[in-house]
């Protein structure tokens, strides 16, 4: 990490053995995006009931170029967060994920969805199990039975209005993903 990490208490005591946990798990952070700027975690007991024990609020706050990621366990009516280590992993194990999502995109390596364009359909093979659409631009694109979604080919009309998305193979431009609108 660039900056140091910042370990704050609230209505609970201080630990060494807690605090080197903490800083235990924040280290790991770093495997996953290795420009952490800074990590502030808190730990807090924010109730004490006599009936249903100790629950531990953990909150981390990580800060690296581009963005910031919080991630908070609040107690609830689970009873993991009654032990302050259990809530301090669910925190950390959230925070890594996240962490890791946001480095995905960061990089590009998460694929954006790709725009769905809407079409007509213009022949059908029903026996065969394929057809054909016609794009707004006038283009024909085949596609076939598999790419229906919902299993819906045999409730296909012609000028039945559909939605679609447009992918290239060998064979030329067809219609991977075909919906009825």
């Amino acid at each position: 990490m660039q900056l140091p990490l910042q370990i704050t208490f609230h209505g609970v005591p201080h630990s060494d053995a807690i605090e080197q946990y903490v800083r235990t798990r924040a280290e790991k952070l770093d495997t996953f995006a290795p420009r952490l700027m800074s990590c502030r975690v808190a730990i807090e007991m924010p109730h004490k009931h006599a009936h249903h024990g100790e629950h531990y609020r953990v909150r981390v706050d990580i800060t690296l170029p581009g963005g910031e990621i919080v991630v908070e366990r609040v107690p609830g009516a689970d009873h993991a967060y009654e032990d302050l280590h259990a809530a301090i992993d669910a925190a950390f194990d959230d925070a890594g994920r996240r962490l890791q999502d946001f480095v995905r995109r960061q990089r590009g390596d998460v694929k954006p969805h790709e725009r769905s364009r809407h079409g007509v359909v213009t022949k059908l093979f029903s026996y065969e199990g394929y057809g054909f659409l016609r794009t707004p631009e006038g283009e024909e694109l085949y596609f076939h039975r598999n790419a229906v979604l919902d299993g819906a080919f045999d409730r296909l009309k012609l000028e039945a209005r559909v939605r679609f998305v447009e992918d290239t193979a060998e064979s030329g431009p067809h219609a991977s993903t075909v919906a009825l609108v």
